[in-house]
């Protein structure tokens, strides 16, 4: 059985903990509940983390696993049901939940594996702009694989629909010779040509700036990394929908959180429910967007 040390630390502004065990090692942030980096001992790192990330309050760092809720990426890029949900004028990229202080509700040993759970705060008036009852728990399970569940729960007297996304970063040795497989034959919006809808031909592999959401996916992708000898696997449930991602050149330049190179060592696939994907919760109602993230030798 293995054993796990949890060790209290702060990075720049941020409160973390640095939970390590004879197999892995995780660090995590109490703002967003944001995962920051995970590896298994000996190993290159699962999860991504910029060597220029910003640990910064107010600001997602550039790094592991944010949690996108209860909206993604661009508010009016969402349904109009999604967007009906949100009271203010200006709304922030990816929602609210990334960059408020989560309360963590506990760390335990069960089953052989450690559960770490958090609850994002929900005190009268602390989403004015977001004015809906709904209870948002994390539950992080860190055994033979990483397992991270996102839910939702309606506790008002009004149907909420929401958006949201564990927008994963992982690390790869050089995304031009990595490839994910269990996209061929999806479609896909190709948002670097105005939002065409498109068809996915064989694995998908990197030449240039990719931003694309991926529709009616399967339960399971993978990135294959032949330097580093590895197929990364994400075994979702609760989702039908992906975001893959990489900025390439020009876009890592303009991104001050990111080295010029950084681009190379890391890939976004983002566990969704986005697009046509979008989650109704009717009163009463409960959602749990789930992914697990292991890697086995090719």
């Amino acid at each position: 059985m293995a054993t796990y040390q949890v060790v209290t630390e702060q990075h720049g502004e941020l409160n973390c903990w640095r939970i390590t065990s004879d197999r892995a090692e995780l660090l995590i942030a109490q703002q967003g509940a944001q995962i920051l980096s995970y590896q298994h001992i000996d190993e290159p790192p699962l999860l991504w983390l910029s060597d220029q990330a910003m640990f910064c309050q107010g600001k997602s760092v550039r790094a592991g696993v944010p949690v996108c809720w209860p909206w993604f990426g661009n508010l009016q890029r969402n349904p109009e049901s999604v967007q009906g949900m949100y009271r203010g004028t200006q709304a922030p990229a990816h929602g609210l939940a990334r960059t408020r202080d989560w309360q963590l509700l506990g760390i335990e040993e069960a089953a052989g594996a450690l559960r770490i759970e958090f609850e994002l705060p929900k005190a009268q008036g602390d989403l004015p702009e977001w004015p809906h009852d709904v209870e948002l728990k994390l539950l992080i399970v860190m055994g033979d694989a990483l397992e991270l569940t996102l839910t939702s729960r309606n506790r008002g007297n009004t149907p909420v629909t929401i958006s949201q996304a564990l927008h994963s970063y992982f690390a790869v040795s050089d995304v031009r010779q990595a490839r994910v497989e269990g996209v061929d034959g999806l479609g896909y919006i190709e948002t670097l040509a105005d939002w065409e809808q498109r068809q996915q031909q064989g694995a998908l592999t990197f030449t240039g700036e990719t931003d694309r959401i991926y529709l009616n996916t399967p339960a399971q992708l993978s990135i294959v990394d032949p330097y580093w000898n590895r197929r990364i696997t994400l075994t979702s449930s609760g989702s039908r929908s992906a975001v893959i991602w990489n900025p390439w050149t020009d876009r890592a330049r303009e991104l001050p959180d990111m080295a010029d190179d950084g681009w190379q060592r890391m890939l976004c696939i983002e566990t969704a429910n986005v697009w046509d994907d979008v989650v109704e919760l009717k009163p009463g109602a409960v959602h749990s967007l789930q992914v697990a993230i292991g890697s086995v030798a090719l």
